[in-house]
């Protein structure tokens, strides 16, 4: 039996989209194939985890798989392919891809698609789609908030040098072949009915090789390490997914080639969280300037800005910088920056602070003397008779 998608994220059933999204970048960066080369196990639990998440991001996947369980998608959820290479990636529960170029002319756009594409049926000739591949890439904040070009190599199926894609020794020819005369099928009779199947001797290509290319063996694709330009636009977060046009495996006997599509992963910052388009930090202050007030100058993902300190500021206090926070994936918009100031008390003082300090307590009216603060002990008096 399939595990459950919610313990798989180690998470409730009534967890929130950004608890989803927090535990997914959690079980990812620990299982990712990067951080666990060889490692099969990580790997398997990688796509399990990958494959929970597409599910329960979307509202209306979530609630029929809360309704119906794995039986809500047994039409056919594939699982994802490998990490760093990709197996076959048919993943329908895609929500957007983009293409771009990777040297050639054009620029990003988005489509809506859904599936991953998955290699097509063999054709007559014997020729098939090339497989969709997957393709796990993992960039900083900072790359994401910016755009960046990658260039990643992975390992995959291409058109046979030697045959052009033919699966034929240069020279020899294809014949029609002898047990379906081209069809590609052949009709078995069992008892009052006859069935038709797959040709046997050609697998329903209808054709046969004379005499097989050496290199490839005859399936005219031979498997190379292939190098591309990744392309990746500002705004993209974990689980947002590149389409590279005919950047999959070659189809054999020369079919049309695959997909490639590039799943992205955005390493966790040391600094900001983020949730959409914002970004969330906490700074220490010292308790004089938020006592007397100032400005501080507060990090952003483009530098520098300057914040100002009310007098009086309290602890916890959020402050809001407007359009220092992540743009877009869609463009003309950027989210916003909350700063939340965290108040940091002197550990030690010297005799002549601790001086300046009581007096200060004295002209306040907070000397220990005794005297309790009576607004707030008046109200928990009154919780307690």
């Amino acid at each position: 039996m399939k595990e459950d998608y919610y313990e798989l994220l180690g998470v409730s059933k009534q967890a929130t989209q950004d608890e989803l999204k927090k535990a997914y970048r959690k079980m990812a960066v620990k299982y990712h194939p990067d951080k666990n080369p060889g490692n099969k196990e990580a790997e398997e639990n990688f796509k399990k985890v990958s494959e929970a998440y597409e599910v329960l991001k979307d509202e209306q996947k979530r609630a029929a798989y809360d309704r119906y369980g794995h039986a809500a998608f047994s039409g056919g959820m594939g699982g994802g392919g490998g990490a760093s290479a990709g197996g076959p990636f048919h993943d329908p529960f895609d929500i957007f891809s983009e293409v771009f170029g990777g040297g050639g002319g054009g620029g990003s756009i988005f489509e809506e698609f859904f599936g991953g594409g998955g290699g097509g049926g063999r054709g007559r000739g014997g020729a098939s789609r090339g497989s969709d591949l997957r393709y796990d890439l993992e960039i900083d904040l900072e790359e994401a908030a910016k755009g960046v070009e990658k260039e990643i190599s992975f390992r995959k199926p291409t058109t046979c040098s030697k045959c052009s894609g033919s699966g034929a020794e240069p020279g020899s020819g294809v014949k029609t072949c002898p047990t379906c005369a081209g069809h590609g099928q052949v009709t078995a009779s069992k008892g009052f009915f006859s069935v038709r199947q797959t040709c046997p001797t050609c697998n329903g290509s209808g054709q046969k090789i004379e005499k097989p290319c050496g290199t490839c063996g005859g399936e005219g694709r031979t498997n190379e390490t292939t190098k591309i330009k990744v392309k990746v636009p500002p705004g993209v977060d974990t689980g947002s997914k590149l389409r590279s046009a005919g950047n999959g495996e070659a189809g054999s006997h020369g079919g049309p080639t695959g997909d490639l599509y590039i799943v992205l992963h955005v390493r966790d910052h040391e600094i900001f969280d983020r949730q959409d388009e914002n970004l969330y930090c906490e700074i220490p202050i010292k308790f004089t300037l938020a006592t007397l007030g100032g400005t501080i100058e507060v990090p952003t993902l483009n530098g520098k800005a300057s914040l100002k300190i009310p007098a009086g500021t309290q602890s916890g206090t959020t402050f809001r910088l407007k359009g220092k926070g992540m743009p877009s994936l869609r463009g003309g918009y950027y989210g916003d920056q909350m700063v939340r100031v965290k108040i940091e008390v002197p550990k030690s003082l010297t005799s002549e602070q601790r001086e300046k300090l009581e007096e200060f307590a004295l002209a306040c009216g907070d000397a220990d003397d005794g005297d309790e603060p009576k607004g707030f002990f008046e109200k928990a008096k009154k919780i307690f008779d």
